[in-house]
């Protein structure tokens, strides 16, 4: 996807050290937003995720935890809940599955991100942040394949610099940047208000 083509969705994913990217990108996304946001965190599995309520006052965009067979509205951002894997379905619906593990991980980033480029191809943006492990490198490959955009979190500004160094194995990201500079491209692609 060439960077003038708006995105009908974008997904995210992270690991140790992601939260701060996310607390910049988050709040980057404006109130006109036509796309949906996917995010998958590595998070506790036995505990509740409580990113909704940390994320949701400095945001223009509604955020929720992704239930099974929702329908995907666009302009929401979707967290995976914790201890499931997040998968789009034709529709475009949202699916949870207790399938085993990915590398260590459930959620995990890679089978969000190669659901996501089978649904959505050439019109998905695939961001992959801070982490300590190798998820994510093959599902942002998947999303390069599709024709989707791709964008790595600069492994200088990376608290954990495994995640996307790996990802830059993988394949070549079209944007390797920090959170700041992805917070700036979020806004180009989407600051014209569809009307």
């Amino acid at each position: 996807m060439s960077d003038s083509i708006r995105p009908q969705a974008v997904v995210i994913g992270g690991s140790a050290g992601s939260i701060e990217a996310l607390s910049v990108l988050l709040p980057a996304l404006p109130s006109g937003l036509r796309a949906a946001v996917f995010v998958v965190l590595h998070l506790p599995r036995e505990r509740p995720s409580l990113l909704c309520e940390i994320f949701q006052p400095s945001c223009a965009v509604p955020l929720r935890e992704a239930q099974d067979k929702e329908p995907v509205e666009p302009g929401t951002v979707y967290f995976a809940p914790p201890d499931y894997h997040l998968l789009i379905d034709g529709g475009p619906s949202l699916a949870l599955s207790v399938d085993d593990p990915v590398h260590f991980s459930r959620p995990s980033i890679d089978v969000l991100f190669e659901s996501a480029a089978d649904a959505y191809g050439e019109r998905l943006l695939g961001i992959l942040l801070s982490g300590a492990n190798s998820d994510g490198a093959q599902g942002l490959a998947a999303v390069q394949a599709a024709g989707g955009t791709t964008v790595v979190q600069d492994p200088d500004s990376a608290p954990v610099p495994f995640m996307p160094e790996a990802a830059m194995s993988a394949c070549t990201p079209g944007h390797v940047l920090s959170p700041q500079r992805i917070a700036s491209l979020l806004e180009t692609l989407f600051h014209r208000r569809a009307s």
